[in-house]
């Protein structure tokens, strides 16, 4: 075991070190993602159709089993999180989820390989029943918690591999969430070309099995990467920190604040347990501020005061929850392509030429786009944008999600207009159905989005987050597709059940196994309103939103209880920064 893991039992902050971390470690991390997610986005993007064709569930059934599932793994990330913080090192959260995973995915292949583990035709939206049934939701259930597991720790194992204190390293840590992206979407785009042609044209079970093979060469390049880590050693509960500041401060709900915040409860910052940083006081949301009241006579012990870090630290969460919740239907949006947009190619014209591609290849246009957008736009437009705004990204995280929520609106608009064109021509000629190519306009304008967005949330929660608590705060953007995804479901059964006696066929805008008899294009329309509707609600939530270092409280900083100056983290990063520029110099 390395030094900084034998560290796990004490709370002093890990010395960075020179020779470790910065993208030289990262180049594992982004193997890893490249390899693992050939076969996450290739399985995310046709499990629909496997639903439908070989287990036999409807449309409807199969696009909510697989938000369902999706929702899950995002969800509980969280999980993944909380450990990796709290218990085991992220490195180790990685690989004992990873572990997890492939035996999700071995219980897979081996149910599509097998014909006695299929359902046999019933007439029932789900035909499963008995053991193939144990077996299918065990499979789904231990994919969800590995892969989520992976997903809530692996990013904030990457950025670690920065100091954010350095200021070469701090632009290389804006640059590693880019760099992220590329790696998932060049493994995305060899997915659902490679894979997904395997699973579709040739046999379901080899391409689980070729998911299943890249996935363990993964793990494999993670693990091979630890002594070239940075690695953080656990620390306390960051679910008891935030426990303890809601209690207390109910507690104290009745004391008086002080008129001066230096009056509030801080220890010296080399006792702190909150890892490596002080927050600064902030005055938003001052009822909390209550639990950092020490009573007269009383010893300050824990759940009876807590320190101004401590109650900044809910502060911070409690700023970034509506962040969160303005962009599910984002990723409500997302959920769509799929789902009903798979159906959609599915009754589309699926030639190139000579070749036919298969539904589910189709997001490979976008994802080739984004490739090649990404690095111009690390390279090019950050730079540019660094000059103009001096923010180390370029433009700040909120305003990279709010041009992802403008074009998630747009894109909703274009589908509803390209399954207009399908539909008519369907009943027109069903002989000559339109090309599958025209589901490139949507999913090119979302892919856009989601490069925005998700970079953006990324960034954005792992520098806003306490240092003890990143990678807990990292997978609130997964919190995000999780309730995206279950909003999904939800939507379309509700959807179903107002509309069902108001559609020519009294079943609703989406229901049963032929989609041509559906209104998908309305339901497409509606997601683009609520998605404007939306975005005006995230405007205001975001002027509204204060950086961690943006509101710091004008009045002097607490002292510690036993005198000692406390010193505020900025000056303190701000030394450091003189200091590195002067040995640089020397």
């Amino acid at each position: 075991m390395r030094d900084e893991e034998a560290k796990a039992g004490d709370n002093t902050p890990i010395p960075w070190s020179k020779r470790k971390g910065g993208f030289t470690a990262c180049k594992f991390v982004f193997g890893f993602m490249a390899l693992d997610n050939m076969g996450f986005v290739a399985n995310t993007v046709s499990l629909v159709l496997y639903f439908n064709s070989v287990m036999l569930f409807d449309i409807p059934s199969s696009a909510n089993t697989l938000t369902n599932l999706m929702g899950s793994t995002f969800l509980l990330s969280l999980i993944g999180g909380f450990i990796s913080d709290t218990y085991l090192s992220r490195l180790s959260t990685c690989l004992l989820c990873g572990l997890l995973e492939i035996l999700a995915l071995v219980m897979v292949t081996i149910q599509a390989y097998s014909h006695d583990l299929h359902p046999q035709p019933c007439g029932k939206s789900n035909c499963l029943k008995g053991g193939m049934a144990i077996m299918f939701y065990i499979s789904l259930c231990m994919l969800a918690m590995g892969t989520g597991g992976v997903r809530g720790s692996l990013p904030a194992l990457g950025a670690d591999q920065f100091n954010q204190k350095d200021p070469k390293e701090a632009k290389a840590l804006a640059s590693y969430f880019n760099w992220l992206l590329l790696s998932t979407t060049i493994g995305a785009a060899i997915g659902v070309t490679a894979i997904v042609w395997v699973s579709t044209t040739v046999k379901w079970y080899w391409g689980f099995f070729i998911s299943t093979v890249v996935s363990f060469v993964g793990f494999v390049i993670l693990a091979s990467g630890k002594p070239f880590y940075r690695l953080r050693a656990p620390g306390e509960s960051p679910i008891i920190r935030i426990t303890q500041v809601i209690v207390v401060s109910i507690k104290n709900r009745k004391l008086a604040l002080p008129e001066n915040p230096v009056d509030l409860y801080e220890i010296n910052e080399k006792e702190t347990i909150s890892t490596e940083e002080q927050i600064a006081h902030t005055k938003q949301f001052r009822f909390l501020d209550k639990a950092a009241v020490v009573c007269e006579g009383s010893k300050p012990e824990p759940w009876t005061v807590c320190t101004v870090t401590q109650v900044e630290e809910v502060k911070i969460l409690i700023r970034m929850l509506p962040i969160v919740g303005s962009t599910i239907l984002l990723n409500t949006c997302l959920a769509q392509l799929q789902t009903f947009s798979v159906e959609q190619g599915n009754f589309m014209n699926h030639k190139l030429g000579s070749i036919m591609v298969p539904a589910p290849s189709i997001p490979v246009i976008p994802l080739i786009f984004m490739s090649i957008l990404i690095p111009i736009y690390d390279f090019f437009f950050i730079p540019l944008a660094r000059k103009i705004t001096h923010h180390p990204s370029g433009i700040t995280q909120l305003q990279r999600v709010g041009v992802g929520l403008v074009l998630s609106a747009i894109s909703m608009a274009v589908a509803g207009f390209v399954e207009v064109k399908r539909k008519n021509q369907a009943n027109l000629d069903p002989t000559k159905p339109i090309s599958l190519f025209w589901l490139s306009f949507q999913y090119g304008i979302f892919g856009i989005a989601d490069m925005f967005t998700l970079v953006g949330l990324l960034e954005f929660f792992y520098k806003e987050a306490p240092a003890g608590m990143r990678s807990l705060f990292t997978s609130l953007t997964w919190l995000s597709q999780s309730c995206g995804y279950f909003l999904s479901s939800v939507l379309v059964d509700v959807i179903n059940a107002v509309t069902k006696g108001k559609t020519r066929s009294k079943q609703g805008w989406l229901y049963g196994f032929n989609l041509n008899d559906n209104n998908l294009d309305l339901f497409y329309w509606f997601l683009a309103i609520l998605s404007c509707l939306n975005f005006l609600v995230y405007l205001w939530l975001a002027s509204w939103y204060k950086y961690k270092s943006e509101d710091p409280d004008s009045k002097p900083k607490p002292k510690a209880l036993n005198g000692t100056p406390l010193i505020n983290n900025e000056s303190t990063q701000d030394n450091e920064v003189k200091n590195n520029e002067a040995s640089s110099s020397d």
